[in-house]
């Protein structure tokens, strides 16, 4: 004998809840950190720089926005369930092509990082560029127009000098070698400074790290 429609539903409605549930644990996270590329260091280490918008435009980019990352204090989430899209439109795009020169980059930031902020993908993107323009780039790291080496330390504490509210256990120095790569800095989900232990904790600490030129 066939089951009556109400429980024929049930399967569904419970699979809806957990699948609900899930989506919001994705979308759960505690903060924010903005993760800032020096890009002659990207450029440098490229096999075909020519073949990368970001290497190949007749600009030359310094800092450039990585991602904007959801983070946990312990960890952070990734590729989460979205009811958006994964594909961005160059249209949305469009909203941080100068800050993030790519196309590439902001699909894969889009579908790793993105996905995990809870909001539409014009409104991750509209979050990046509040959070990239929050920031005071200090000019003596960001010159780039002589090959720079300076300890870790020190860019830390430019950058701290230059944003008022911000911590050296707030940022956090990434490199690649002897080079500067990244430039991670912690912001609530209101875009003020926070600190972050974890992310401060694998800083790195070299004395000397060089800043290759804009070229």
């Amino acid at each position: 004998m066939d089951q009556p429609f109400h429980i024929r539903l049930l399967p569904i409605a419970i699979l809806l809840l957990f699948s609900s549930a899930s989506l919001a644990r994705s979308q759960s996270f505690d903060f924010y950190v903005l993760s800032l590329s020096w890009s002659p260091t990207y450029c440098a280490t490229q096999k075909r720089p020519s073949r990368s918008p970001q290497c190949s435009s007749d600009e030359e980019f310094r800092f450039v926005v990585h991602g904007l990352w959801p983070q946990h204090e312990r960890g952070y989430p990734e590729y989460c369930r979205s009811q958006e899209p994964q594909r961005v439109p160059r249209s949305v795009g469009n909203i941080v092509f100068d800050i993030m020169p790519s196309m590439g980059l902001i699909g894969h930031q889009w579908r790793k990082h993105g996905s995990c902020s809870g909001l539409t993908q014009r409104g991750y993107f509209d979050a990046t560029r509040q959070a990239f323009e929050r920031i005071q780039i200090p000019p003596k790291v960001s010159d780039g127009e002589a090959r720079l080496t300076l300890p870790a330390a020190e860019i830390e504490r430019s950058f701290v000098a230059a944003n008022p509210g911000m911590s050296t256990s707030g940022i956090a120095i990434s490199c690649e070698g002897q080079r500067l790569k990244e430039i991670r800095i912690c912001l609530t989900k209101e875009f003020r400074f926070r600190d972050c232990a974890e992310v401060d904790r694998g800083g790195c600490r070299l004395d000397r790290v060089e800043l290759p030129p804009a070229e």
